[in-house]
């Protein structure tokens, strides 16, 4: 028993699911909801592709960035490379003072300067070329990265303005098969035709009046004139008629012998 219950209620939720389906199917397939849909998906497309070209405006902040640090620390080099130089330039001058002493030179506190100095410079250049070189890397693959992204909107872009046609042409589409299908039907008795119950109820109202306007004439005496038109073409015709026997001969008149009119029948009273 449960179990035919529950085979019941599961046939009625496929019979409840079905008609959902297709009257969602029929809902979908209406030109105004495939042109409604259409356009939110136009929608969704470009927001989508204005947040994407926001996210590579920011990569293009960011190799801006870099191409900026990275043009100061160029800038930091060559100045780094020049005080390198002039601290060795000062210390060969201290060193040639001492007239090749090498430990009057190594003593000196001005070479012992130029020393430390050289030194703090060469370090430091180190440091600034390593990292340029980390930044010439990063804005190699940021450029490459953007080329891409850009490559990519483009493609969407193109994609977008090919849904703007694809819907027009999806409508017209949708509507064509609908109507050939509406035919289609109509043709093998699939469909009731309402145009033509339409057509029907015109034609019927169209002879109702007819039939109310003979009417109206026959009672207002407009048929009459026509009545006696008709009697007086048959009454000429039969006068040409006459007139065309007597001269080929054929009536009574034209060989001398007199019509010979048929008596007249008498009439008796009845008796009581």
């Amino acid at each position: 028993m449960f179990g035919a219950l529950g085979r019941l209620f599961r046939s009625i939720g496929y019979l409840f699911t079905g008609k959902m389906d297709k009257a969602g199917e029929g809902l979908r397939s209406n030109p105004d909801v495939i042109k409604a849909n259409y356009d939110r998906i136009v929608r969704e497309k470009r927001s989508r592709i204005n947040t994407y070209k926001d996210a590579i405006a920011g990569m293009i902040a960011q190799e801006e960035s870099k191409k900026q640090r990275l043009k100061t620390l160029v800038e930091e080099i060559e100045k780094l490379e020049q005080l390198k130089a002039g601290a060795a330039a000062k210390a060969r001058k201290v060193a040639a003072s001492h007239g090749g002493n090498v430990e009057a030179v190594k003593s000196d506190p001005e070479y012992l300067k130029c020393s430390a100095a050289f030194k703090d410079f060469s370090s430091t250049l180190e440091e600034k070329q390593s990292r340029a070189a980390e930044i010439e890397a990063d804005l190699e693959q940021l450029v490459t990265n953007i080329d891409g992204h850009k490559t990519q909107i483009q493609s969407l872009m193109r994609e977008l303005d090919s849904l703007k046609e694809e819907k027009h042409d999806a409508v017209a589409d949708v509507m064509s098969a609908q109507e050939e299908k509406q035919l289609a039907d109509m043709m093998t008795g699939l469909a009731e035709d309402r145009t033509g119950e339409e057509l029907r109820e015109l034609r019927e109202l169209r002879n109702k009046a007819k039939a109310n306007a003979r009417i109206s004439r026959e009672v207002a005496g407009l048929d009459t004139k026509q009545a006696e038109d008709d009697f007086m073409a048959y009454a000429q015709a039969d006068a040409a008629e006459d007139e065309f026997d007597a001269l080929i001969g054929l009536s009574a008149e034209a060989d001398g012998t007199p019509a010979v009119s048929e008596p007249a029948t008498k009439t008796s009273i009845p008796e009581s």
